[in-house]
């Protein structure tokens, strides 16, 4: 299969970033208002699979399909329904069958449109259907736009854990259009946030200056399932935060691609998250679990003698108010942080912040160190 360079040459929006993703080959990273409508241009390859849920689709998916077909492309649409349970083997199976079945051959694509859950699935299914075929990310949730599409990681989950089955495949392009954002409810945009301040806090600081001054505003005091305001993400400066963090992911990725070494980095607050999510069985979700991760990570950090930073993180971590800290003993998590995949030897690793700006990964943290960040977190979350 031929690479295709980074850029088509397809010209920006006025208010459009590109950070460019540089892994072999490199890819581009395009952020800003409008891209849906434009991403025929974008897409080279005439004959393409776009997967989506249910609720994406109705959203967004009859537009970009009907832009796709009007460019003279024919699309095979596959959707799953909406939620993280969608990343299972099964839904995994009808996917690529579904594939199989509308003939995408080779020369074809997969276009994933919507948040982190269908970037990964059906990132997985190109990466395995007719052993790869290529896949452009199309995020529509902020969490989707600075984290999950970018870096080419994919996975589904498995009873035992969360993405333990999976396949680096790094996409053609990533397209955020940052129009989409409009639709989402408060609870999905503090998924996002959460991944913003965690970019912040571990490779530009001025977004969690960011997280506070832009996407507090839309999210704080909120009901979770009213849209956002969108009066209080202007566009430009929301583009503005989404290619920062980009940027910082992309750094990380050009340096790490496989995930061997530095790339751990981008898990700060998601050793415990993980752990968090697969014993609640996902009822709660990853950008809220990422926030009690955060916190919990600051409070070990500091009894390490490392960064204080556990009265800023926690207090914007309580106003951004994610859903509560389930009522767990560290005990009954401990199976679920044994499994995580930065685990080496069988020994636990967890991403702590030696000062805003430089994480550190430690594999040496003891039970009792443990148990003292858990009864911490629970005095401060609840």
């Amino acid at each position: 299969m031929s690479a295709l360079p980074a850029s088509t040459g397809a010209a920006l929006a006025p208010d459009a970033r590109t950070v460019t993703v540089s892994v072999s080959p490199p890819y581009d990273v395009v952020v800003g208002p409008g891209l849906l409508a434009s991403a025929a241009e974008r897409v080279r390859e005439a004959r393409l699979a776009v997967v989506s849920d249910e609720t994406v689709w109705g959203l967004h998916g009859r537009g970009l399909a009907a832009a796709l077909e009007g460019a003279g492309r024919s699309v095979l649409t596959v959707t799953v329904p909406p939620g993280e349970g969608s990343k299972d083997l099964a839904t995994y199976g009808r996917v690529v069958r579904a594939l199989a079945a509308g003939g995408l051959g080779r020369d074809g694509g997969v276009l994933a449109l919507g948040g982190g859950v269908v970037g990964d699935l059906a990132g997985f299914a190109a990466a395995t259907y007719l052993r790869g075929v290529p896949c452009y990310q199309l995020p529509t949730t902020l969490l989707a736009m600075v984290d999950a599409a970018i870096g080419g990681k994919t996975a589904i989950d498995l009873p035992e854990g969360k993405n333990l089955v999976g396949a680096f495949w790094q996409p053609r392009t990533v397209l955020a259009d940052v129009d989409t954002l409009a639709t989402l409810p408060v609870r999905e945009l503090r998924q996002g946030a959460a991944e913003v301040l965690k970019t912040g806090l571990i490779g530009d600081p001025g977004l969690v200056e960011a997280t506070e001054r832009l996407l507090l505003p839309a999210i704080a005091g909120a009901p979770s399932a009213s849209p956002a305001d969108p009066g209080a993400l202007p566009v430009a400066e929301l583009v503005d935060v989404v290619a920062r963090s980009a940027a910082v992911k992309a750094r990380v990725v050009a340096e790490d691609p496989h995930e061997s070494g530095v790339r751990a980095h981008l898990n700060l607050g998601h050793t415990l998250a993980h752990a968090l999510e697969a014993a609640s069985g996902l009822a709660l979700s990853h950008g809220d679990a990422v926030l009690h991760g955060l916190v919990f990570a600051a409070v070990l950090g500091r009894d390490r003698g490392l960064a204080d930073v556990v009265e800023r993180v926690a207090g914007l971590v309580k106003r951004l108010g994610p859903d509560p800290l389930p009522t767990f003993d560290l005990a009954s998590l401990a199976p679920f942080l044994a499994r995580d995949k930065k685990a080496v030897a069988g020994r636990m690793r967890f991403v702590l912040l030696e000062e805003v700006g430089r994480p550190v990964v430690v594999d040496d943290v003891t039970a009792d160190e443990l148990a003292s960040a858990w009864r911490t977190l629970e005095e401060l979350m609840r």
